[in-house]
Order: C-alpha cells, then structure tokens, then sequence
C-alpha cells in the first residue's frame, strides 16, 4: 500500500551489475526485478534489464503496483503513457506484471492507496500493446479478492470459485492477456524473515486455514480451465494438483523447492543471497561468490506456497528427476498418474501460448497445433 511506512533501499548501481554479469556467467536463464515498487526506479531497473539481455538472459520481467497509472483525466496522460511505454519497449523485459487485489475496483484502490488506477490501467494497455508490451494481471489471494466486506469465520469453495472467475473475467475485460494467481503466504511471526524480502505477511487478510486452503486450491484447480481459451494463465495446474496433496497430508506425492538449488533470491539490503525470500536464515553469500556446482540438492523444503518458486519448481520436476533421480520418477508416476497427465496438459498449454511471451499478443493455439518452440528457464534470479 502507498501509505506503508518501511526503509527503501536498493543496491548500488555496480554490484548489481556484478550480480547479473555472474549470473549469466553461471547459466542464469531467468531474471526477475521485484519490491517493494519497482517502478520507483525505473530507470535503473530499464539499464539492468538492457544489461541482463546483452549478457544473454533470456527471460527478464518486473512489476508495479500500477501506480503510475493513476490520473487518467489530466491531460498529460497520454503523453505520460507512450513514454513510460516506449522506455520500457526499449529494453529486453519480457513480462511485466500489474498488481490486482480484488475484483471489485473500490476495493483494490482502497487496498492499495492508489484512487482511480482501475481506469488508468484500461486506458493504458492499449497504448502499450501498440508498442508491443502485452502487461499481465498478478492476483495476490487475499479475503478481499471478491470485494471489501467478504470476511467470515469460513471461507469455502464457492467463495473462492466465484473470486476466481471474476478476476479472470474481470482483468480481461479490462484489456489483459495474462494473468497469473500468487498464493497467500501468512506468517504469525513475521519477524523471523524480517531481513529478507517480505514474502510473508501477518495481516489476517493474507491468513487462511489448512482447510480453507484446500477450498482455495481446488477451486482455482477448476476455475482456471474455463478461462485457459480466452486469457493466458500462467498458474500450472499440476503444481495446484501438487498442493492440494501437501494439504491433504501426502506430501510424498509433491516436490520439494528447488529454491537455493534453481532458484535464489538476491535482498536489495545488503547483496547477499537466499534460498528464496522466505528463508531468511540462510544466507548463501554474496551471489558472485556462490559455486552453484556444490549445491544442496538433497535439501527438501515446503515451508511455503511462494509460486514464484513452487510452480518451477513442480513444473520442472519430471524432467529433472528422469536425469538426477529416476527411481523416484518412477515411483511418483506409480502413485500419481494424474499428476503427469496434467503435467503434459500444461506443457502443451504453454507451448500454445508462446510460454506467455509479453512481447507478442495473445495467440492462443488449439492444442494440436506447433507454434514455434521457445527455450523455457530452468533457472533464475529474484
């Protein structure tokens, strides 16, 4: 939220700059520039992803709360617009993403602090469509996500099925062509990652049961077939199939995070590195200096549902368990067929949807189709 009060701070120009270099150096496919807003520096982040491309990293994305979006009715808008879209069309970032709250468009300016940036954001993604910049909705689950005044001891299926449907209704209607769900992270002491980024909250907004959970999963399990032919929805299916397990107390038919092994997170406090945000406790060092040829792959984690890392990390798990693993391969497609079904459905989805390319619209295939291959990341850098 605009109002929120906390230390801003970023690294310095160079060490960042050291910090891509080495990651592309160490077979880096994938990086992502996060927050806090990072929009408040844009130009940085512009230079850094112009940089991360010329090193050779293909997959580079960011995203904003969207509050430059606000004040559609002056008369600069426009003007305003085409800018902050030709600036951003001039760099390599594929995806950028846009925060969304809740459906109910009071309710997520409220949420958010931002007044009249709903109607700011449907007036500017046409201007940066024609640049070539196709912005994807990003969904944070939270008890407002059908409208301010939702709060109940319960929330069941139909609550979350109904949410859901209307946000992938609702940000097409506003003019996107992604969207992607991040699954709520509650944490009743938040200050054990307090010196890594937040990706946990203690606000009971963010807070569901294990039960509740359970509703949640299933519902957007099923929701999200409904809309796959008319918006592109990154959320794969196998891994909500994966967490609904780890729910249901099977969690021998889910895969650990690779976070720490694929995947890491870098803190804009001090430049070291971590599993991911919410490991705040293990801090692997400076990146430059991390030999990634000595990581921990037997080292299991599912502390958390951060799809940023979750979803890879089900999503890649049959190819890297045939190579490093096969026996438990096997094992798995004993015990969960379905699992690998959906897993085959959702590498066909994104194959159809280009792997969600933000820079070219929405050409949504039917399934037997053979769009042009794209390389997928199998690592990256927060």
């Amino acid at each position: 939220r605009v109002g929120n009060s906390f230390a801003r701070k970023t690294l310095p120009l160079s060490q960042t700059e050291a910090i891509i270099r080495a990651a592309a150096n160490k077979g880096i496919d994938a990086i992502s520039f996060t927050g806090g807003e990072p929009f408040l520096y844009l130009d940085q982040v512009c230079h850094l992803a112009s940089l991360a491309g010329e090193c050779g990293i293909d997959y580079i994305r960011t995203g904003t709360n969207g509050y430059l979006f606000q004040h559609s009715d002056r008369a600069d808008f426009t003007d305003r617009m085409q800018k902050l879209a030709d600036q951003l069309a001039a760099t390599p970032i594929r995806n950028i993403w846009v925060s969304i709250d809740s459906v109910d468009v009071t309710t997520h300016e409220q949420m958010r602090g931002l007044t009249g940036v709903i109607k700011g954001i449907e007036t500017a993604l046409p201007i940066f469509a024609e640049r070539g910049l196709y912005l994807s909705a990003n969904l944070g689950i939270n008890r407002n996500l059908a409208g301010a005044g939702k709060d109940c001891d319960t929330f069941d299926y139909d609550f979350f099925r109904t949410g859901f449907d209307h946000f992938y209704r609702f940000v097409g209607e506003l003019g996107f062509t992604i969207a992607n769900v991040c699954y709520p992270m509650f944490s009743a002491n938040e200050a054990a990652s307090a010196d890594v980024y937040a990706a946990t909250a203690s606000d009971r907004i963010v807070y569901f049961s294990a039960a509740e959970k359970v509703a949640m999963f299933q519902a957007l399990f099923d929701s999200i077939p409904n809309h796959r032919d008319r918006i592109r929805i990154f959320t794969p299916r196998c891994s909500i199939h994966a967490l609904l397990n780890q729910y249901r107390n099977q969690p021998e038919l889910t895969t650990s995070c690779r976070g720490g092994i694929d995947y890491f997170f870098i803190d804009s406090q001090n430049g070291n590195t971590y599993p991911c945000g919410y490991r705040g406790d293990e801090n692997l060092g400076e990146f430059p200096n991390l030999d990634l040829t000595r990581r921990q792959i037997s080292n299991e984690c599912r502390r958390c549902d951060w799809e940023c890392f979750r979803d890879p990390s089900e999503l890649f798990s049959p190819l890297a368990d045939l190579r490093i693993a096969p026996a438990r391969w096997l094992k798995r497609l004993r015990q969960d067929p379905q699992f690998f079904r959906l897993w085959q459905q959702d590498l066909r989805y994104y194959r159809n949807c280009n792997y969600f390319d933000g820079r070219t619209p929405p050409a949504i295939a039917p399934s037997n189709s053979n769009p042009q291959r794209e390389r997928a990341p199998s690592q990256v850098v927060q």
